[in-house]
């Protein structure tokens, strides 16, 4: 599962040059890769230090460090509060992703089936939102966003869902959106955009629940604002609710 996670990661980074990209997707052959990897999988049982590390993988002390340091960078890596190695809240999130777009395109199949619109699930990545899964309406106006885009935060339904019950520490400027339209969102439990985004759309956003009870994605369905821009939307927010209910269920247990 690690060694999956870290090359999606690696591969979404683009850290790679053009030459090493083919490898990158196969289980050897780059270096950096399979050695960052081994790190990662010596840490899967618990913290360690830098060096039982270089002893349990036989890599030298310098490279360990220096590899160390750097997944550490992208939070794959952290340390504990007597300086040992220890996996990355990285990692949880990126399995985390995994198991939401597992389970969340068949919810989103089955919404874009009840509703006849389009419907998207993101995840915000700093002052980004990703479209993780995505199921596009057959026919009429064709409003959604590629699967794998990023968009800014500063636009959106989904945005201002994803900052409303954000953590503190990814606040947006107080520009993009105020205090006054989040502590809306915040109370109504959804958000509603019309040609925020791109002229002629609107949408409609909830929020998908993580297994602590924290915001972990918004669930959106799109359209032409003539009809996801009017109260007629929220004739179907309590299908989108109970496809966000679905979503968390199936991606993290009974615990949500």
């Amino acid at each position: 599962m690690l060694s999956h996670i870290v090359r999606w990661y690696v591969h979404f980074m683009d850290t790679s040059d053009s030459s090493s990209h083919s490898g990158a997707s196969q289980a050897t052959g780059v270096g950096v890769l399979d050695k960052s990897v081994l790190l990662l999988s010596a840490l899967e049982p618990g913290p360690m230090s830098l060096a039982d590390l270089a002893a349990d993988t036989q890599i030298p002390r310098p490279t360990a460090h220096r590899l160390l340091v750097a997944l550490e960078s992208h939070r794959l890596v952290s340390r504990n509060e007597v300086g040992r190695f220890q996996i990355g809240g990285r990692v949880a999130e990126l399995a985390a992703t995994d198991q939401l777009r597992t389970f969340g395109q068949p919810a989103l199949d089955r919404l874009r089936d009840a509703t006849v619109e389009s419907a998207q699930l993101f995840r915000r990545m700093g002052q980004q939102r990703i479209c993780i899964a995505v199921a596009d309406r057959t026919s009429g106006l064709r409003d959604t966003v590629p699967l794998g885009a990023a968009l800014p935060m500063t636009a959106g339904s989904a945005a201002q869902v994803l900052a409303a019950f954000g953590p503190t520490s990814q606040q947006l400027p107080d520009a993009v959106f105020d205090q006054a339209t989040l502590n809306r969102v915040r109370e109504l439990g959804w958000a509603q955009s019309v040609a925020e985004r791109e002229p002629g759309v609107a949408s409609l956003s909830v929020p998908v629940m993580g297994p602590a009870a924290e915001v972990v994605a918004a669930l959106s369905l799109s359209g032409p604002r003539e009809r996801l821009g009017t109260e007629q939307a929220l004739t179907h927010l309590s299908q989108l609710q109970q496809a966000a209910r679905a979503i968390s269920t199936g991606a993290f247990g009974g615990s949500v």
